[in-house]
């Protein structure tokens, strides 16, 4: 329960991270955050009982330099697709990652020429451009929106999107 994820905002309710719902804690406790919404249970100690937050705001206001530069990785391709192969739709098996222009022919690793592919697709293109294996993407590859990306992955997005302004 105290590793639950907690949406934390700036003071004027913009989305910053994610954190802790132990954290969360300690930073109410420590009068720098209030809670906007609870989940509904509590963490007692000995002579206390907190409320477990799902969304704390901050009481100052932090400038924050947006640094949301999402990393290219294999994990991160897999994660904004879902885990699922971009060519044929299935979410079975070991997925790898795709160029979708490969390399030899002047393909670049970046997000949009990148995308996840079971085993037996990638097999499949090998070499060529997907038109050229008789593949069709079944959406343009592109790089993920931070806020998409970091915040609407957990399994409380429906309780942080009105604060996502997605």
């Amino acid at each position: 329960m105290l590793n639950s994820q907690v949406l934390l905002l700036n003071q004027n309710f913009e989305p910053l991270t994610i954190c802790t719902a132990k954290r969360a804690i300690v930073m109410v406790w420590a009068g720098k955050a209030e809670i906007i919404e609870s989940n509904g249970h509590y963490v007692h100690t000995v002579s206390m009982e907190f409320k477990v937050p799902s969304i704390i705001r901050l009481l100052i206001y932090i400038q924050s330099q947006h640094r949301w530069n999402i990393q290219l990785s294999k994990p991160n391709i897999l994660k904004r697709d879902h885990r699922t192969c971009q060519y044929c739709g299935t979410t079975e098996g070991y997925m790898t990652v795709d160029h979708v222009i490969p390399k030899s022919l002047g393909g670049s690793d970046t997000w949009e020429n990148l995308v996840c592919a079971c085993s037996a697709c990638n097999n499949r293109k090998g070499d060529r451009t997907p038109e050229q294996a008789g593949l069709k993407l079944l959406k343009e590859p592109q790089k993920p929106h931070y806020r998409t990306f970091l915040f609407c992955k957990s399994p409380l997005v429906n309780v942080w999107l009105p604060y996502l302004r997605i």
